[in-house]
């Protein structure tokens, strides 16, 4: 790891790259809000519905390692306002597409977007950190879970009435995040040249074998797997099941969803501050297999219980990923950009095919159904017992 020259989080770009974050994901929250809507007006199938939310994610995280490797060798201070222009020209054509194929390609726009925002706003966290790893990029998190969270009220409130075309007025939120990213590019600009400056700069690496390295990053990304495909059957797929199966209006199965969403900002930062104190392996364990119980029972509870355990859902299972990125990132210290790249890029990936599959499946079962499968996706945790413990792992210098 990069020896840090403060000992204290600088909370100023902290909170400003979390703002941005928010203001990002919760220009791309809108899309899956609005399926609903677009499944009506456009007459999809449950099939298409998965394949809009496929092409984003792929296109989000195709590109995510490519930008991180990219930026690890050549740092691009200002990315997230070139990030939030795909963005921004992505949710304008997104507002005004009357055909699937012009939905398919803004959405392609906006996944493009992302891919560019969130590799380099990483390691920006991870810079701010003052050795707070998981804190930092758990305050990271928690602006991209937040802005997520919002998208459904905004969605039920903003464009529900309105209709497709009210989702132009989400670009004021993209021009807004560029005036904050021009803040964080100029700390960021000014942190490289110091850093070109200093001739002293130590990496500490953790003393494993390449073997055990690359089982670790499998483990890891089998349990995003995991937690992917779950969370794709929420954001993706709950307003339906709430809608089939208690015969709740659109508006009101949007509020059970943002319930989730919230929960999910609320676990986040929890879990950046349990992997700081406690560990970040038992972290990961923990919210992963943890949640297995409650997923288990959903599918057999009525509308009260549903909304109370989508919530207790939410809080577990989000709690994992800022250990993971800090976990995959101290065990690559030298390679932060391509880790973060590669991680959330594979988070992106899993939940567009779990989407496209889980709405294949849909259209061949039962929206219910899939509720059941996915049930049983959680247990997968248990493979987190064979992380090393990186707390209790020597280190050596390069």
């Amino acid at each position: 790891m990069i020896q840090e020259k403060t000992s204290r989080p600088i909370f100023s770009i902290l909170f400003a790259v979390s703002m941005v974050h928010l203001l990002n994901d919760m220009i791309q929250g809108v899309i899956p809000a609005t399926y609903p809507l677009l499944k009506e007006e456009h007459h999809l199938s449950f099939s298409q519905v998965g394949m809009i939310t496929m092409v984003y994610q792929i296109a989000a995280s195709i590109f995510q390692p490519v930008v991180g490797s990219f930026t690890d060798k050549h740092p691009v201070p200002y990315s997230q306002i070139i990030g939030m222009s795909f963005s921004l020209l992505g949710m304008l054509l997104f507002s005004k597409a009357h055909s699937y194929e012009w939905i398919l390609f803004s959405v392609f726009l906006v996944g493009i977007g992302s891919s560019i925002f969130h590799p380099e706003s990483s390691r920006v966290a991870y810079m701010a950190s003052g050795g707070r790893r998981s804190m930092a990029q758990s305050i990271f998190q928690i602006g991209g879970n937040a802005g997520t969270a919002m998208a459904p009220i905004i969605v039920a409130f903003l464009v529900l009435p309105r209709g497709q075309q009210a989702i132009a007025w989400m670009c004021l939120f993209t021009i807004l995040g560029q005036f904050i990213s021009y803040y964080i590019g100029t700390w960021y600009k000014k942190r490289l040249q110091n850093t070109a400056k200093s001739t002293k700069r130590t990496i500490r690496v953790p003393d494993l074998p390449n073997s055990r390295i690359v089982t670790t990053v499998i483990i890891l990304l089998l349990l995003i797997v995991s937690k992917y495909f779950y969370i794709a059957s929420i954001t993706n797929y709950f307003q339906f099941y709430t809608i089939k199966k208690f015969g709740i209006s659109e508006v009101e199965a949007q509020v059970y969803l943002f319930y989730f969403l919230i929960a999910v900002a609320v676990g986040t930062l929890l879990g950046g501050a349990f992997g700081d104190r406690f560990g970040r392996k038992y972290v990961i364990w923990f919210s992963v297999l943890g949640v297995a119980p409650f997923a288990l029972a959903l599918p057999y509870v009525g509308l009260t219980m549903t909304g109370v355990l989508i919530v207790i859902i939410g809080l577990i299972l989000s709690s994992a990923f800022p250990a993971i990125i800090v976990y995959a990132q101290e065990l690559l210290p030298k390679k932060l950009g391509m880790v973060s790249g590669l991680f959330y890029g594979f988070a992106f990936g899993m939940g567009g095919i779990g989407s496209a599959v889980l709405g294949w499946q849909a259209d061949h079962t039962s929206i219910e159904f899939i509720y059941h499968l996915c049930s049983y996706l959680p247990l997968i945790g248990i493979v987190a017992y064979f992380l090393p413990d990186l707390q209790k792992t020597a280190y050596k210098e390069i």
